[in-house]
């Protein structure tokens, strides 16, 4: 059997990926000095650690009646994806959600945590308020989603941003120093999310050998929005230490390798990203995030939702339901959603009293002045929308300003006629595969779902994709879906309960977790393949050892000033100042190699023979010098000769156009026209 991988279409046999498994236990013996760790992983004999770093732990914090911590298990997706992840010990890394100084609440804090795998990192208040509120929320997160940056004004607005990264530097680090510190080697570090981009650079830093993948589960906005952000290298650096980096949806992962590209100057490959400077290759690939669809249809089933379900058949008697379940937030289309069911009533009147639309918003960041605008621009939408078409008995919209339990919520899925997902830009939603858990087989609801959520790309081809910018078409999706006759349900709902019931989030969880193995351990047989390192001692025997001797030795890169490309990428022609700038230091090194008994030096250039002699004018000894790649040769205190008589260089006028076209269309492209060669 060949298994596909997602991104690339790359097949691996069976028998490779074996062959792959077998080389890693051999690679990845145990050896390193004993360090403190979270002995309760430990409680599977032979399985193998997976540290997963996150934002926050998985678990939240709060003092008991005895005064004694008491730890509840956090709801989210990425908990019960990887908590059903089979043949790994999981320590989680992260946050606990408690400020506090070095005292014994927060010993007892930390063991408490120490006894759910959990590994805390303190942060202070300042810290996280710039790190999370500020860098993260207010810069990251927006421009992820599209949100530009706002025009700084004053010099102190460019400050509060510098402050800011440098909080998140901060907090990098100590994230860094806690995974650190239970670290083994052999341990599988998988890094979460825009809150710690700068994390895998830190910890491959620390230890080069280390497996980190890193996930991102929110959109990757196109190179043209990336570039605008201040600290763009040094966070796309960070993330290109990872051995995998994984996204949602291919578009995601083609906005970031075209980023890495085009801001970074890398090369994108059909592995990923090459950086040829550090030899390093960054996986990159696609990952749908799913959920854990038997815990829905099973809580479906139970006979307390199966009550609730029929006391809610009864309430909404005669009305068809449409549904939103969103987090109050700028990026969910509320309003767009609001604007088209009331196009919908009002293109549609006899649909008016047959039709509700409860909308869940469960509210999120109440202090910042954004979303308090937000929160009454909608309640105010979905009061003028009940003023217009309600009645004493009935209104059209029933707004909920709160998230409901687990067991009303199923039942409130099964008993929706459409779901209305209307969001302006999403990493995933999950609502939509949740809402298709719920749904009775034989009478399913209808998804109506926004093209930008990244649920989109896998459940398009049973639901209705909307453009929410568009009223119209969501008005008209609206009227479709209420419309559509059970076959087309039934259709529509097996295609999307094949994909939901086998892209669970335990396949999701798994899948990374093998392809950050396999990727490890290719980028460890990749690397037995490049060119040691010069062994220094070996020359200095060979050299005493000989009676004469030739030392060839290239230019650029080699006897030119070491610069990174990293930051200078976009000023190419600095770039080329820098590297054709020679240290006098190497010269005085270049003169006294040169200057002993029967030795010999040969410099190789691609570069004309004006600019070579220019450059080692002052060397002392037995120094030959090779231009424009060995057409001419310069010998000690002689003239230039050269080694191909009768050169014909007719070719250079039309080589000349076909550059000239290229430099035209390549921005920051320029030819360069030198004796016997031209480059471009």
């Amino acid at each position: 059997p060949m298994t596909t991988d997602p991104l690339l279409g790359r097949a691996r046999s069976s028998s490779a990926s074996a062959q792959l498994s077998s080389i890693s236990r051999t690679l990845h013996t145990p050896s390193m000095a004993a360090r403190e760790v979270v002995q309760a992983s430990d409680a599977v004999a032979g399985a193998q650690r997976l540290l997963v770093v996150a934002n926050r732990l998985p678990v939240s914090a709060f003092k008991g009646t005895a005064g004694d911590w008491k730890l509840q298990v956090s709801p989210g997706g990425l908990v019960s994806a990887l908590t059903s992840v089979e043949g790994y010990n999981i320590t989680w890394v992260g946050w606990p959600g408690q400020h506090m100084g070095e005292n014994e609440d927060r010993e007892s804090l930390t063991k408490a945590l120490k006894e759910k795998n959990c590994v805390p990192v303190y942060l202070d208040k300042d810290t996280t308020d710039l790190y999370y509120n500020g860098y993260c929320n207010s810069v990251l997160w927006q421009l992820f989603h599209y949100i530009a940056l706002p025009q700084e004004t004053d010099i102190s607005e460019a400050q509060t941003m510098q402050n800011e990264y440098d909080a998140y530097k901060q907090a990098n680090e100590s994230f860094m120093k806690a995974v650190m510190s239970v670290y083994r080697e052999g341990d599988i570090v998988w890094v979460h999310d825009y809150h710690l981009m700068l994390l895998p650079a830190m910890l491959k830093e620390e230890m080069p050998e280390m497996k980190v993948g890193w996930f991102l589960h929110t959109p990757f906005p196109s190179s043209e929005i990336c570039r605008t952000l201040p600290q763009r290298d040094d966070v796309l650096m960070g993330v290109l230490r990872a051995d995998l980096v994984g996204f949602h949806t291919y578009d995601y992962a083609r906005h970031f390798v075209s980023s890495c590209c085009r801001i970074l100057g890398l090369e994108g490959t059909l592995d990923g990203i090459e950086n040829a400077h550090m030899g390093t290759v960054t996986r990159v690939a696609v990952f749908p995030i799913g959920i854990d669809p038997d815990r829905w249809t099973n809580e479906a089933d139970t006979p307390s939702v199966q009550a609730r379900i029929l006391e809610m058949k009864k309430q909404f008697s005669g009305r068809k339901v449409l549904l939103g379940v969103d987090r109050l937030d700028m990026v969910k289309g509320i309003p767009q959603k609001l604007l088209a069911f009331e196009k919908f009533l009002e293109d549609n009147p006899e649909w008016r009293d047959h039709v509700i639309l409860v909308q869940i918003a469960i509210p999120s960041r109440k202090n910042v002045p954004e979303y308090q605008k937000l929160t009454s621009s909608v309640h105010e939408m979905a009061g003028r929308i009940n003023g217009r078409f309600g009645s004493l008995t009935q209104n059209p919209i029933h707004f909920l300003d709160c998230s409901l339990d687990f067991p009303n919520l199923c039942a409130l899925y099964a008993v929706t006629d459409v779901l209305v997902v209307s969001s302006l830009r999403d990493g995933m939603n999950l609502v939509a595969y949740e809402f298709v858990a719920c749904q009775n087989k034989e009478y399913p609801g209808v998804l109506v779902l926004s093209e930008f959520a990244g649920a989109a790309q896998s459940l398009g081809a049973g639901a209705i994709l909307v453009n929410p910018w568009n009223i119209n078409e969501l008005t008209n999706a609206i009227a479709y879906a209420l419309k559509m006759g059970d076959s087309e349900r039934q259709q529509r709902h097996r295609q999307n309960f094949m994909h939901v019931k086998v892209h669970t989030a335990q396949a999701w969880g798994e899948t990374f977790i093998s392809e950050l193995h396999d990727t490890h351990i290719e980028a460890a047989l990749r690397t037995v393949h490049i060119p040691p390192k010069l062994n220094a001692q070996e020359v200095l025997d060979a050299y005493r050892s000989s009676e004469s001797r030739l030392f060839v030795m290239g230019y650029n890169a080699t006897l030119t000033t070491s610069v990174s490309t990293h930051g200078i990428q976009h000023r190419q022609f600095d770039q080329i100042r820098t590297l054709t700038q020679v240290d006098p230091g190497v010269k005085s090194m270049l003169s006294a190699i040169a200057s002993k008994p029967e030795t010999a030096v040969l410099v190789v250039s691609g570069s004309e023979r004006k600019s070579l002699e220019s450059v080692f004018d002052g060397v002392r000894g037995s120094l030959w010098l090779a231009a424009e790649n060995g057409i001419f040769v310069k010998p000690p205190n002689e003239e230039w000769t050269s080694v191909v008589k009768n050169l014909n260089l007719d070719w250079m006028e039309s080589v000349q156009l076909v550059f000239d076209y290229f430099c035209e269309r390549t921005p920051r492209s320029y030819v360069e026209t030198r004796e016997t060669a031209m480059v471009w």
